[in-house]
């Protein structure tokens, strides 16, 4: 068994995304939607191993709240503070990790973006959750100038100030390229100067529900590229965020990518085998990339 933590999960793609996968595999697996409540992590967490899974993802609100009760972490956890993959080991310690990282700079490059490495760019983050903290340690490892803006300047200044410690311990130049801002109130002024905008908030996952995670007064250019964490399963995931930067010229990149590639690093390290990446795409709905 695997499965998925959070709160909620009944709208998450990602049991079918595995279910495929162990399917075409021939494994006795399968990849269940596992809801818990703020509260109940501790027991949950507890419970993978004593109903004897392999491991689970975790998603929203949980990827920094499960880390006290995990028995070991991942270099990448201890450097950005956010787990979204937890593994069972035979004795039944658990080790969090993060394939968030992986899954979102996989896909950027596969988009053709950055062109450089490292790249000479400047990156627009609007969040300061796990997804959040996650995008802006790999642009930052990426070479790229982060700038985050999220409602909670508190957890935007967190955020940078546990992201710019990690930085320093691996010798990776932060200084100067790392930096919060308020949200909505300083878009106006952040956007024009971004090549990437990236959602890295929730918005936009109940459609027709959620407002935009974005000022429709504030204009995209040709030359960005726009990204929404947020994966729906069509053809293009294409959420209203992406339907607004599209209409104004900018080159738009959706969450299922991101979606695939994190979740194909998370099915290698339950069951020592490589993903049918191409399977998982189609199970989405999405299909191969084009190149």
């Amino acid at each position: 068994m695997a499965g998925l933590m959070g709160w909620p999960v009944e709208h998450s793609l990602s049991p079918r995304m595995h279910n495929a996968a162990f399917r075409a595999l021939g494994l006795n697996y399968a990849y269940v939607p596992l809801p818990v409540a703020p509260g109940r992590i501790e027991e949950a967490v507890r419970g993978l191993a004593a109903l004897g899974f392999a491991g689970a993802n975790v998603t929203v609100p949980h990827k920094t709240a499960v880390l006290p009760y995990l028995d070991e972490l991942s270099p990448v956890v201890r450097a950005i503070g956010a787990a979204n993959t937890l593994v069972v080991r035979p004795d039944g310690r658990i080790l969090g990790d993060n394939t968030d990282v992986y899954g979102f700079m996989t896909d950027l490059r596969e988009s053709g973006w950055p062109a450089g490495s490292p790249c000479d760019c400047r990156a627009l983050v609007i969040g300061a959750g796990g997804a959040a903290r996650a995008v802006a340690y790999g642009l930052l490892q990426a070479g790229a100038t982060v700038t985050v803006a999220s409602r909670s300047f508190d957890r935007a200044i967190e955020l940078c100030t546990t992201l710019g410690r990690a930085a320093a311990s691996v010798e990776l130049p932060a200084a100067g390229r790392l930096s919060a801002h308020h949200f909505p109130e300083e878009l106006a002024s952040l956007a024009p100067r971004a090549d990437l905008i990236v959602n890295a908030t929730s918005l936009g996952l109940h459609v027709g529900d959620d407002p935009l995670p974005w000022d429709p007064t504030v204009p995209f250019h040709h030359h960005q590229y726009v990204y929404d964490l947020v994966p729906l399963a069509s053809p293009t995931g294409e959420t209203p965020f992406l339907a607004l930067a599209a209409s104004k010229g900018a080159r738009i990149l959706s969450g299922l990518g991101m979606l695939v590639h994190q979740g194909a690093r998370a099915f290698e390290m339950w069951t020592g085998m490589q993903a049918p990446v191409e399977v998982m795409r189609e199970a989405l709905g999405c299909g191969q990339r084009e190149t």
